[in-house]
């Protein structure tokens, strides 16, 4: 817990993390009070490309915290700006998604088209059909190239694990022999964005999340201080099986203000 002391940056995961579906984890509102109690800048960034900033806005308010769009780096918003980077303003795209996808890319100045698009992009979608997987999947065997926002095969809820956007990926890939270019956690490229909108590096900052496959791996991959919370995705059993390895391992977000809070004000 000591390495936390110079920490001044802190990026943090949402579904798992702040909250399983619609119910905030113990300490929530607590937490955000700690980060600006001492000036600790911070990104919500998540894998979920479902929904838009302001949304993520208005479902943490309805838990008690008030935050801003820019607050909030999904992976919908960095994928739409990664292909912003290989493509004009203009072309079409052909996006399996929910809304917070589809608004990202419109927003970068993407057509969504079925016809003759630059890339096939997949994100979650909770009403996929037969007939979206098989659209997706000729026009990637045609040649299109083929874009995920993450690849997280499950959604943590209250309930348990559900399908999440790797589901429909795996569907689109046993069906062409393709897989996708991956923009959201594990790839470093989430963290790097999320370090240059704090203004911060590696060395000043930390991530915490709720599954060492994406979350931690991404950590490592940016060079960042790795913190997991067992209160989402991972099990202390598969922890201690796993390869990746945080740096700490905490309860949940509660017991990480607890720790941190000790050690700034020793």
């Amino acid at each position: 817990m000591k390495r936390l002391k110079p920490i001044r940056s802190l990026i943090v995961d949402m579904d798992g993390v702040l909250y399983l579906g619609d119910e905030p984890m113990p300490g929530l509102v607590g937490f955000f009070a700690f980060l600006r109690e001492y000036r600790i800048r911070f990104q919500l960034v998540t894998n979920n490309s479902s929904i838009t900033p302001a949304m993520y806005v208005e479902k943490l308010a309805r838990m008690g915290v008030e935050i801003q769009d820019s607050d909030v780096l999904p992976s919908s918003i960095a994928t739409a700006s990664y292909l912003a980077s290989q493509y004009p303003r203009g072309a079409r795209v052909h996006a399996i998604g929910e809304e917070g996808l589809m608004v990202a890319l419109q927003q970068e100045g993407f057509v969504l088209s079925r016809r003759d698009p630059v890339a096939v992009v997949v994100g979650i979608d909770r009403d996929i059909t037969y007939a979206k997987l098989r659209e997706a999947a000729l026009l990637i065997r045609s040649g299109v190239p083929f874009v995920a926002t993450n690849p997280d095969c499950t959604l943590p809820v209250p309930e348990g694990q559900v399908p999440g956007t790797g589901v429909i990926v795996a569907a689109i890939t046993a069906a062409t022999g393709e897989e996708p270019l991956f923009i959201g956690k594990p790839e470093p490229w989430l963290m790097e964005q999320a370090m240059a909108r704090m203004g911060s590096d590696p060395e000043r900052t930390a991530a915490v999340g709720d599954r060492l496959e994406t979350d931690i791996l991404s950590a490592r991959r940016a060079g960042v201080f790795s913190i997991l919370t067992l209160s989402g995705a991972t099990s202390p059993a598969q922890l201690a099986a796993s390869d990746v390895q945080p740096d700490i391992a905490l309860q949940d977000i509660q017991t990480l203000v607890d720790g941190w809070r000790r050690i700034l004000t020793q």
